[in-house]
């Protein structure tokens, strides 16, 4: 299994920073967040000398860029035709850097459209993203979020695209928490189409479900049956940890302790396996 953290863990690092920490952590990759004012340098806006330079950097390296995280979604009519266009530059900006995907949202369904034709909606905005993204090698993924979270929805989006390079990335925690879906439904839902991975963990109580960030294994997500279905399953992308504003928890804590967390797991899930 492959182990990555998103650049949310520490903001404040050059892109040179965060590759030394995760090589000397033990982590596999590193998830830049694009549009979020990290210092990692990797933006649209980053020429394409500098995108030359950061390519060839990463490839010397042992520390894959396993995915770009963008803001993208397609909710908005009124803004969907400009989350298209960043999309499209965030898939040349993937491909120059040496990154093979880029994280997408669905986002909110406005008042007054029906589901159907929000699946709708969606799918025609990935269909329009989906040749350019063949195009440059690089694979779109739509994540479980916001309106998305339920696995039914997303399964119907996959189907109208039909897009070697539009897939998903599977938050392991928002189906469980927002749709009360278990680890398996999801997987077994999704597992065609799932190319990356974040995890966290957390606690939620209440009508508006407020969450609590916990250590893996800790809060109310089984991490161990994910990585025991990803790993039977043969899954050779990323595990990437979204760990945003963790207060208390600075990255040379928080960094180490889940991914040790996460190998525990994996180890036990193996000798069961194998």
């Amino acid at each position: 299994m492959k182990y990555s953290f998103m650049s949310f863990s520490c903001p404040d690092l050059s892109l040179d920073a965060m590759l030394e920490l995760a090589g000397r952590l033990g982590y596999d990759a590193i998830e830049p967040r694009i549009g979020s004012g990290h210092k990692h340098g990797i933006e649209l806006e980053t020429s394409h000398q500098e995108r030359t330079l950061i390519k060839d950097k990463v490839a010397a390296g042992s520390i894959e860029l396993c995915c770009l995280a963008t803001s993208c979604n397609y909710s908005n009519p009124e803004t969907r035709d400009e989350m298209i266009d960043q999309t499209l530059k965030a898939i040349e900006l993937a491909a120059d850097v040496g990154c093979r995907k880029i994280r997408v949202f669905g986002g909110d369904i406005p008042a007054g459209i029906s589901r159907t034709q929000a699946i709708d909606s969606l799918a025609g905005s990935l269909k329009k993203v989906a040749v350019s993204a063949e195009g440059k090698n690089v694979v779109v993924c739509l994540e479980t979020h916001d309106a998305w979270c339920e696995p039914d929805h997303v399964v119907a989006v996959m189907n109208l695209v039909d897009s070697t390079n539009v897939a998903v990335n599977w938050d392991i925690m928002h189906p469980v928490r927002r749709c009360g879906r278990t680890i398996d439904y999801t997987f077994n839902r999704l597992q065609k189409w799932i190319r990356h991975c974040h995890i966290h963990d957390g606690a939620w109580f209440g009508e508006d479900l407020k969450i609590t960030l916990t250590p893996i294994g800790q809060g109310m997500v089984d991490h161990k049956r994910a990585l025991e279905l990803l790993i039977k399953a043969g899954y050779d992308g990323a595990v990437s940890g979204e760990w945003i504003k963790w207060a208390g928890s600075p990255y040379e804590e928080h960094l180490p302790r889940e991914l040790a967390l996460l190998k525990k797991i994996e180890k036990e899930v193996n000798k069961t396996l194998f």
